[in-house]
C-alpha cells in the first residue's frame, strides 16, 4: 500500500504538549511509572504521578507527592515532598514525610523537618532539624 499527505502523528486535542513519564521495568520486572531527573538537569514545580523518583541534579517543588524516592549523591531536592519511602544519599532540604521508611545514606544529608514510620541512619549520613516519629 501507498500512504499519501502530510500528516505524520494525530493527537487529541486534549492531549498536552509537555513531556510525560516513561515507564519502565524496574528491577522486580514490573512496569512502574519511574522519572529520572538527570545530573545537571534542574526542574521547578509540581510532579505527579510518579511511582519512583530519582533525583541525580536538582528539583524544587513547594508539594511533591510519589510513591519512592531516591536522591542519588549530588542529587538535591527542595521543598515538600510525601512519599512511601525515602533513600537519600544526596541533599534534602524541606519536610519529608515517609509513611514507610526513611533512609540517609552515608553521602545523605536531610536539613529541616523529616517525618516516618522508620527511620534509618547510616554512619556518615547526617539529619540537622526535626525528627519525628509516625505512630499509629
Amino acid at each position: 500500500g501507498h500512504v499519501t499527505g502530510v500528516q505524520t502523528c494525530a493527537l487529541p486535542i486534549s492531549q498536552p504538549a509537555a513531556p510525560r513519564p516513561v515507564a519502565r521495568p524496574s528491577a522486580e520486572g514490573d512496569s512502574r511509572r519511574a522519572l529520572t531527573i538527570g545530573a545537571g538537569i534542574s526542574v521547578q514545580g509540581t510532579i505527579a504521578a510518579a511511582e519512583k523518583l530519582t533525583i541525580e541534579g536538582t528539583v524544587e517543588s513547594t508539594l511533591l507527592q510519589v510513591g519512592d524516592l531516591s536522591i542519588s549523591h549530588g542529587g538535591l531536592f527542595k521543598g515538600t515532598v510525601e512519599v512511601e519511602d525515602a533513600e537519600i544519599s544526596g541533599m534534602l532540604e524541606g519536610t519529608v514525610t515517609a509513611r514507610g521508611g526513611l533512609t540517609v545514606k552515608a553521602t545523605g544529608s536531610v536539613v529541616g523537618t523529616a517525618r516516618c514510620r522508620r527511620l534509618r541512619v547510616e554512619d556518615g549520613g547526617q539529619i540537622s532539624g526535626t525528627i519525628e516519629m509516625i505512630t499509629g
